[in-house]
């Protein structure tokens, strides 16, 4: 692969641990290489973690029944979730990637972006210091990194993506447009099946199908979201790489088109925002303590109220029901609300994540847990709208 020069842009790698608690597994069983590895919970009721690419051929995958995998799959080895190693191989990891730039964002466990732009001095051009990553941590480890390499998070995301395992993806600014362009929209993050068969009825089925739909037409059909798919066809993003320590808080918050006014309306937009908060959580592999309510009533005064709880979380419901909690100590039902917020802070990275956990010994925090893996596997494959609690449903 021939090294790209880049100019004038942000140097942004993605890296993704080639499936990451499969290889730990025979990283530290070499008998196990070019075996099936199948890393779950129990064979009644868990599911499927992570799974070997051996295994993948049978069609196993993350948040997949056990039962579901093992019928598939009757000579695979299944082996249980092993936590504390996982993240002592991760904190090794994390450590390489510090060497070569102090702006690292955690997205989980196993998966990183780093910013690499002033680092180009010292390490030589982006491509060069993938190159030295893979090297370094295949050197120390035995384990293979994907790395996409490009001016942006959301390009260096997907390109991280497209050669797995052990794949390399440059994309140089002057490049970004004809390295989306042929993709298919699924490959969009958010981009969910409702939302695919919606754009394939207009006859959008690529990125350059979808950046050459006018944005009016595509906001109208979908609102703020038509808006983002169309600046991300472009390759127009430009959110920087936030390092563990600068994270104070995650959080969402929605403008109303209509003016809230009964508290039963109020609880079914939390419902959502403490969903959405805790999908993002796990996709950073956070867990957070004090959740913060934000209200705007209509007459553009703004309050917030927060509580901290006992334990941290990442789990929607137990937001949920904190932010109805703080919900009875404002106006809401008196005073019309145009905005609603939910965030929590009280950060701790590279938790629990977005991983099963199998060490909480309340049986109900398991069940949520079991289920919370579930939602973001769907999510992921098919987008936010996937899945949504009843009370989420129109009509």
């Amino acid at each position: 692969m021939k090294t790209k020069f880049y100019l004038n842009s942000k140097h942004i790698i993605h890296l993704d641990m080639d499936a990451f608690y499969p290889s730990v597994e025979v990283m530290d069983n070499p008998a196990l290489n070019g075996k099936p590895v199948i890393v779950g919970g129990s064979k009644e009721r868990g599911v499927v973690s992570s799974a070997s690419y051996e295994a993948r051929k049978f069609g196993i995958h993350s948040a997949q029944p056990m039962a579901q995998a093992r019928r598939r799959c009757p000579n695979g080895i299944f082996l249980p979730v092993r936590m504390s190693r996982y993240k002592e191989v991760s904190k090794h990891v994390f450590e390489i990637f510090h060497h070569f730039t102090p702006l690292v964002e955690p997205v989980s466990i196993d998966e990183a972006f780093l910013d690499v732009t002033g680092s180009t001095r010292i390490f030589g051009q982006p491509e060069n210091i993938a190159k030295m990553i893979k090297k370094t941590i295949c050197t120390q480890t035995g384990l293979t990194v994907s790395a996409g390499v490009a001016p942006s998070k959301f390009v260096a995301k997907i390109a991280s993506d497209i050669d797995k395992p052990d794949g390399l993806i440059v994309v140089p600014r002057s490049g970004v447009r004809e390295f989306l362009d042929p993709l298919p929209v699924k490959k969009m993050w958010g981009v969910g099946k409702m939302t695919q068969v919606t754009l394939r009825r207009l006859n959008i089925r690529s990125f350059r199908e979808l950046r050459q739909t006018p944005v009016t037409f595509l906001e109208k059909k979908f609102g703020k979201q038509g808006v983002n798919m169309h600046q991300l066809a472009m390759g127009v993003d430009e959110r920087d790489v936030i390092p563990e320590h600068d994270v104070k808080s995650i959080g969402h918050e929605q403008t109303f088109p209509h003016d809230i006014t009964s508290l039963d309306a109020a609880k079914k937009e939390l419902l959502a925002l403490g969903n959405k908060v805790a999908r993002r959580m796990r996709r950073k592999g956070v867990t957070g303590k004090t959740v913060t309510l934000k209200v705007k009533y209509n007459d553009f005064v703004q309050i917030t109220r927060s509580t901290t709880l006992p334990k941290r979380t990442d789990d929607g419901l137990e937001i949920y029901s904190t932010a109805c909690r703080l919900l009875e100590k404002t106006e809401v039902a008196i005073k019309p609300i145009r905005l609603l917020g939910i965030s929590l802070s009280q950060l701790n990275l590279l938790g629990m994540g977005i991983q099963l956990s199998l060490f909480d010994q309340n049986s109900s925090s398991q069940k949520r847990q079991r289920l919370n893996s579930t939602l973001d596997s769907l999510d992921e494959k098919f987008g936010d709208q996937s899945v949504l609690p009843a009370t989420l449903l129109d009509g």
